[in-house]
């Protein structure tokens, strides 16, 4: 950006960024709802934007869903969608492991939910680990747990089963020689209404990483193949793109690192003076968590859409 503030988008902007795309990825808890409430104006936005001709795609870190239950939920909420304009980690780290890792027909290990698991087994890819795993036997036991030799890969998600056990079990498959190791995203924390949090799928990852003494490769933003995912099956071209987040961690470093128009909306995690931080920082790191424009809400763009 060549101005010294975020410029806000609002009035005839509005109009000629929205002209100058056609497609727009949006992030969804924080832009288009908040738990399980619709944003304001969020679904008369998505559904005139298809109107009006442009490709509309949703990209969430979040792995505990399949496609088909995020769809369900934002039809039930007004939006129109289909199944396969949303881009979850649970369907992305499945097509990471099928199309990068070449894993077809092979078997995981999987701290995850089923949600990963029917996303997994959707592209030929059988797991083992969904559900609690106790812990049995002494600490000698541990270090000799049941392997199963036909896994390949340890996959990392959001697993509200996590355990001492899985992270042990984990640990075994990962010093074997060739096992590769996925995480689905490092999201921390999980914002929820009245400013609470709980911990995210990124506490989960590190600790699969210090046991292991390795890192993983990630699948979800602000990571390249979250875009790609989405470019590969629908012809995306990234400079006629824009990427609508809450957080600049995450969404708008994904535009940047894709070389999308970055648009951060206010309903969710971070705020302008966040983003201001970032660019006074002097740091290189630090400006792509910088986004083009900035609106209140996404029911912002909604007077450019009805004119």
């Amino acid at each position: 950006m060549s101005s010294s503030k975020c410029t806000r988008l609002s009035g005839a902007l509005v109009k000629q960024v929205l002209d100058s795309v056609d497609s727009v990825l949006f992030d969804c808890d924080g832009v288009i709802w908040r738990g399980d409430q619709a944003v304001p104006g969020a679904a008369q936005v998505i559904n005139l934007l298809k109107a009006h001709g442009k490709k509309v795609f949703f990209v969430t870190n979040n792995s505990s869903k399949t496609r088909k239950m995020y769809a369900e939920k934002m039809i039930a909420m007004g939006f129109n969608v289909t199944e396969n304009e949303v881009f979850g980690t649970a369907y992305c780290s499945a097509m990471y492991l099928k199309t990068v890792c070449k894993l077809e027909g092979g078997k995981v290990y999987l701290i995850g939910s089923n949600a990963m698991r029917q996303e997994l087994e959707a592209v030929g890819i059988r797991q083992t680990g969904v559900g609690p795993d106790p812990v049995s036997g002494k600490q000698i036991d541990w270090a000799t747990v049941p392997l199963d030799p036909e896994v390949k890969a340890v996959v990392v998600g959001f697993d509200e089963h996590f355990s001492y056990m899985k992270l042990n079990r984990a640990l075994q498959y990962l010093i074997q020689q060739g096992c590769l190791f996925v995480g689905t995203n490092r999201d921390t924390r999980l914002p929820l209404e009245g400013g609470k949090a709980v911990p995210g799928t990124g506490c989960l990852l590190q600790a699969v990483e210090t046991a292991a003494q390795r890192k993983s490769q990630t699948v979800g933003k602000p990571n390249h193949f979250m875009f790609d995912c989405v470019a590969s099956q629908f012809g995306v071209e990234p400079g006629r793109c824009l990427m609508v987040g809450d957080r600049l961690d995450t969404d708008i470093m994904l535009g940047t690192n894709c070389g999308l128009k970055t648009l951060l909306t206010l309903t969710g995690v971070n705020t302008v003076a966040d983003a201001e931080a970032h660019r006074e920082s002097g740091c290189a790191e630090r400006q792509g968590m910088v986004p083009d424009y900035y609106v209140e809400s996404i029911a912002d763009l909604l007077p450019a859409l009805q004119g």
